[in-house]
């Protein structure tokens, strides 16, 4: 069973989307922009399809338009790899109907316009969100377009009660799909995007690569069935996906370590919650951690939580400075991902910035942290990683291919996974995945990088204490999707 949990605590800016197709690979680029705008569609190669995703800066999520019925209405989704529908909002929606910022501005879908719509499970969809929001209403069949490639016969749901002004393109694990959750039959489940496009001959097997690029990019990527060997930089490592249950449901991996880094020194952050079961998930924009680890990382940046934002803020300067975090996976000498404070430092507003009213960083423009805490697991790195990530998801040998991304790379070289059974092209196994329980002991880092993460940004100071106020005016909201599923905290 999964539950989406929606947060608000942002300004929503949508951005473009192109695609392009090939030879049995989907892709899907992301351009960056803040308002939608038109699409540009590429052509097929090299056995993939592959298409645009629109990676909005004000920390929203990644966001591609996709068509769909006969004739096609254009819609603009949210990928979301840690949930598993399609949906989209249905045009008379009362959400949809609203004039304001809520009303449905990435579009709607009106199914007495399509002559190949099909309703196949009336009142079947429904997820219910933490946060007291929902949507509700009927799965349907329709044609499905993403990235150059159809799909006759894609099974969607369609939210007809819904205060979610757009809908998502989720690409996880069938099992985690709301009809499964809810009717808690695993028989319920239905072939999703990338299960469907594999048996239509679309792509060789179920899988894709995800390259979102950094933070101030114009570009990225979704791969549906292969690899670009050119968007990441030494050694593509395979680690393994671990069941619930012995269920294979979300894409939760064995974070084994961290490291802070900066010129002042390093340290070996530590918890008593390692091996740490995270979750890859690009529905999410932050990064959440134990609360015992996230609190070095606070102490290690000079980040300070805020109660009345409920979240870690950091001074907005601190995008400049020179330290960064090295995640560890799959054990000893698995593959480690470096992540700098530029991606790290998030904008709070979309207008006025916030600024601390007191204590050493009185003045200075605020802005939200991107790791922040949870208590209890699994854990998510979101989008605040996995930018600094090439990631690839075999969800047929239920592995993840990881290594460090490279930024703003203009060449390609796309290479399909060969069949259904293959492995992660090009990608070796890490070495040491039997060992994930050996991780340090859980000690008192002597922060010997936290001088120099603030020195290197001409903030001053270090970690200082708590001040009990900020100037809270013109906070805008930004919705931001992520999916928890019940899981063991065991990785073993």
């Amino acid at each position: 069973m999964k539950t989406v949990v929606t947060f608000a605590v942002g300004c929503l800016l949508v951005g473009a989307a192109r695609a392009q197709s090939s030879n049995g690979v989907v892709q899907w680029d992301i351009q960056k922009r803040k308002q939608p705008q038109d699409l540009r569609r590429l052509g097929r190669r090299n056995a993939t399809y592959e298409e645009v995703i629109s990676n909005e800066d004000a920390r929203g999520g990644y966001f591609a338009t996709c068509k769909l019925g006969t004739p096609a209405q254009d819609l603009t989704l949210q990928l979301d790899t840690g949930s598993s529908d399609i949906w989209v909002p249905d045009s008379s929606a009362k959400v949809c109907r609203d004039s304001g910022f809520r009303g449905c501005d990435l579009g709607t879908f009106n199914p007495s316009k399509s002559t190949t719509y099909l309703t196949v499970g009336q009142n079947e969809f429904d997820i219910s969100y933490v946060d007291g929001s929902s949507s509700k209403g009927d799965y349907f069949t329709d044609v499905f377009e993403i990235g150059g490639a159809s799909l006759s016969n894609m099974t969607m749901g369609l939210g007809i009660k819904t205060d979610i002004a757009y809908g998502l393109v989720g690409v996880g694990y069938a099992l985690n799909e709301a009809i499964v959750g809810n009717t808690q039959e695993t028989s319920s489940a239905y072939p999703n995007l990338p299960v469907n496009m594999m048996e239509e001959g679309l792509i060789n097997t179920v899988a894709y690569s995800l390259w979102l690029n950094d933070l101030d990019a114009s570009s990225g990527s979704i791969l549906f069935g292969g690899i670009d060997t050119e968007k990441y930089h030494g050694e593509l490592t395979r680690i393994n996906i671990y069941p619930t249950q012995k269920l294979y449901t979300a894409f939760l991996v064995a974070f084994t370590s961290l490291g802070a880094y900066s010129p002042s020194g390093s340290d070996t952050l530590t918890s008593k919650s390692f091996p740490i079961p995270v979750v890859l998930d690009s529905g999410t924009t932050l990064s959440y951690l134990p609360t015992d680890l996230a609190m070095q990382v606070w102490k290690e940046v000079g980040a300070i939580y805020s109660s009345q934002l409920q979240l870690a803020v950091i001074p907005c300067q601190m995008q400049n400075s020179k330290g960064y975090f090295s995640f560890g996976f799959g054990g000893p000498n698995g593959p480690l991902i470096n992540v700098t404070m530029d991606e790290l430092v998030l904008d709070l507003t979309g207008g006025q910035p916030l600024t601390f009213n007191n204590g050493p960083y009185k003045g200075m423009d605020a802005c939200e942290f991107g790791i922040q805490n949870f208590t209890n697991p699994p854990y998510l790195l979101g989008d605040t990683f996995l930018r600094s990530a090439y990631v690839v998801y075999d969800l047929v040998n239920n592995q993840i291919g990881i290594a460090p991304t490279d930024f703003n790379s203009t060449r390609s070289n796309i290479v399909a996974f060969a069949s259904k059974s293959a492995h992660i092209p090009s990608a070796t196994v890490a070495p040491d995945q039997s060992q994930v329980t050996d991780v340090p002991s859980v000690t008192s880092p002597a922060y010997s990088a936290s001088p120099g993460f603030t020195d290197s940004a001409g903030v001053k100071g270090g970690a200082p204490g708590l001040p009990r106020a900020f100037g809270l005016a013109q906070i805008c909201i930004v919705g931001i999707s992520m999916t928890i599923a019940l899981f063991s905290s065991s990785l073993v």
